[in-house]
């Protein structure tokens, strides 16, 4: 069992103001995994204060000195690459062929790609008579969410630290161990004191005064658009910078004239990964009227290829969900929507045979869910698609922006150029042509209720940039 008791604070392992812990459970057998430290209002405030007290100095470290720390931090996370895959595997679900290469590759290259920009990135420029200068926003409190837990942690330190800002993170208490182990690594790469901090606790408590507190300058939080909404009103009282990654309903369009079958394998592959438990996973398939019983077949067809496996094995292809709350949300999920009218295609809410023991749910298929359906319009955050007819390309694109969200989704045609002008007309941050992969140096992030402000690669730095004009007098 994983017990941390200290966070990791002004440079120093300290420890807490009270002794509250919270329990991590492994999502395979559901045995207790370990224990943190549930901080507190001070435990944040302390963080906060070293945060601002290390600003100024870490904002006036030559871009290549940060870029050696990143690089250190990068080289530490690779090191310990086996036991951050088997912490999140056992924290979130995904099994671990994948957590190896997606929870922990990812991160460790983040962290290079941040050291690189670090270096490349133009600071200042001249325009006219003024000197434009971009400079570290400040002191960032980064709270992150529990389904991809060091990359989005990476996601947000990595970036802010290379733009010269100081960082306070609050971590999913559903999958908080891989942040003690970047807060180890960063401890080793001699980061100096105060640049970066670690508290863990529940949202309404240390999320509250990160997103309240003076001192802080910017908020950068992933999750649910729930909390997304909680945040911008706390912060909205100090006027601080905030950016929000949030939910969605990713809608993957099937067009008349696509390959039925890759495009329906390619939904279902963009559904399902790490058990659903992806913001923007292509959880409504939208396919023409007359497509619907041959689409259907083919969707049960993938779907039942997606055996369910202890996470911990190499040949599992999809794990259990990461808690037993998230169990439960999901297959109320499937109860509503068959009690709605949707027609069963595969899976179902009832536990599957043989996994009575970790969080498992079946995968699962609804065919003939209404636009407007719970289904269609919720977030589920589990390996749940509803199948979405369609009358024509207009009836298509209408489906596909009928969503409070914005955040990813697919089109897949025959004809590439009528894909693109299709994509075009949906209101998303991303959008898959016929199953193009994901990008990580392009801008994510979502349109509408699924968040503003973008991650990733130089779009990412420059969330954590203020831009300040100098200007000097013209030459007579």
């Amino acid at each position: 069992m994983t017990a941390y008791d200290r966070f990791y604070i002004n440079g120093q392992w300290v420890a807490p103001s009270c002794r509250d812990t919270l329990e991590v459970f492994h999502s395979a057998d559901e045995t207790l995994m370990g224990t943190i430290p549930a901080g507190t209002a001070a435990d944040t405030e302390a963080a906060i204060a070293a945060a601002a007290a290390a600003r100024d100095a870490w904002a006036a470290t030559p871009p290549a000195d940060r870029a050696g720390y990143l690089r250190r931090v990068a080289a530490g996370l690779k090191a310990r690459t086996d036991e951050l895959a088997q912490l999140i595997t056992g924290e979130t679900g995904m099994p671990i062929k994948l957590a190896r290469a997606i929870q922990v590759g990812g991160p460790v290259y983040h962290w290079g790609k941040y050291a690189e920009l670090a270096e490349s990135f133009t600071f200042e420029e001249r325009v006219g008579n003024s000197v434009v200068v971009r400079e570290p926003v400040g002191v960032v409190g980064a709270i992150t969410p529990w389904n991809y837990p060091l990359n989005q942690i990476t996601l947000k330190v990595a970036p802010a630290l290379a733009a010269g800002c100081t960082v306070v993170l609050k971590p999913s208490e559903v999958a908080p161990f891989n942040a003690f182990v970047l807060a180890e690594v960063i401890d080793a790469a001699g980061l100096p004191a105060g640049v970066f901090n670690l508290v863990t606790g529940l949202g309404p408590v240390v999320g509250e005064v990160l997103a309240r507190h003076p001192d802080v300058d910017m908020v950068s939080f992933t999750g649910s658009t729930r909390a997304g909404k909680r945040v911008s009103e706390v912060a909205s009282a100090t006027v601080k910078r905030v950016a929000l990654e949030l939910g969605g309903k990713s809608a993957s369009v099937i067009l008349d004239d696509a390959d039925l079958s890759a495009a329906v394998k390619g939904t279902l592959n963009a559904c399902y990964l790490n058990s659903g438990q992806t913001c923007s996973a292509h959880t409504r398939m939208l396919v023409p009227a007359a497509r619907y019983e041959e689409a259907k077949a083919l969707a049960k067809q993938f779907a039942e290829r997606f055996t369910l496996g202890d996470p911990r094995e190499e040949g599992t292809r999809l794990g259990p969900l990461a808690s037993a709350a998230q169990r439960e949300r999901v297959t109320s999920y499937i109860r509503r929507g068959l009690a709605e009218g949707a027609e069963l295609v595969s899976g179902g809410p009832d536990i599957p045979a043989g996994r009575e023991t970790g969080f498992f749910v079946q995968p699962t298929v609804l065919g003939k869910v209404k636009p407007d359906a719970t289904v269609a319009q919720e977030e589920i955050f589990g390996p749940v698609l509803s199948i979405i007819t369609y009358d024509n390309e207009d009836d298509a694109v209408r489906i596909a922006n009928d969503s409070i969200y914005g955040l990813g989704g697919g089109v897949w045609s025959g004809d590439e150029a009528r894909a693109v002008r299709v994509a075009r007309r949906i209101r998303t941050g991303q959008v898959d042509i016929n199953g193009g992969e994901f990008n990580v140096q392009a801008p994510f992030g979502g349109f509408k209720q699924s968040g503003h402000g973008r991650e990733n690669g130089v779009y990412g730095l420059e969330e954590f940039l203020e831009y300040k004009s100098l200007q000097f007098r013209s030459p007579k």
